[in-house]
């Protein structure tokens, strides 16, 4: 949580705002196995992170990805927001910005996030329990969307 002060001396606790990226190769996905280091690490995840200060969230999705992967990445598109407080394995209640893009030229290489990225065929994932956070669920959703395209991008407020 980040803790901010307001107008007239209040603080609040607020959340971070990520992007997690559905990379593309045809019917293939890129994923990342999380360092050890880090939450959830040695399971496979989206590709993504934070979006900081003064960045829109293609900008953030984009550099996430160049940064996590080495791709470059076109026809970003918005599948869906996730605003849980009780997300799997998150401690910070990250509001999510789920996206899917298609794979481009490989221009660099992936920073220490990351032990491994290994495409995936989409009908062969790894299992649920390997993959961190709710990062299984956006790919199930977005399978379901390529099959039968739906209107995007998806939200369903969260509540008690």
């Amino acid at each position: 949580m980040i803790t901010c002060r307001f107008e007239g001396g209040h603080e609040a606790a607020l959340r971070h705002v990520v992007t997690d990226n559905i990379v593309l190769r045809g019917s293939e996905v890129l994923l990342v196995r999380r360092s050890r280091h880090l939450i959830e690490g040695g399971k496979w995840a989206l590709v993504g992170g934070f979006v900081e200060r003064d960045e829109t969230l293609p900008q953030a999705a984009v550099r996430e990805i160049l940064e996590e992967t080495g791709y470059q990445v076109t026809d970003l598109t918005l599948l869906r927001v996730i605003d849980r407080p009780d997300r799997p394995g998150e401690d910070r209640q990250n509001i999510s910005f789920v996206h899917f893009c298609t794979a481009g030229e490989k221009v660099g290489a992936a920073d220490d996030e990351s032990e491994e990225q290994r495409w995936f065929p989409l009908d062969d994932l790894p299992p649920t329990l390997e993959i961190a956070f709710d990062h299984s669920e956006s790919l199930e959703i977005f399978t379901a969307y390529r099959r039968e395209p739906f209107g995007l991008p998806l939200y369903r407020s969260w509540q008690r």
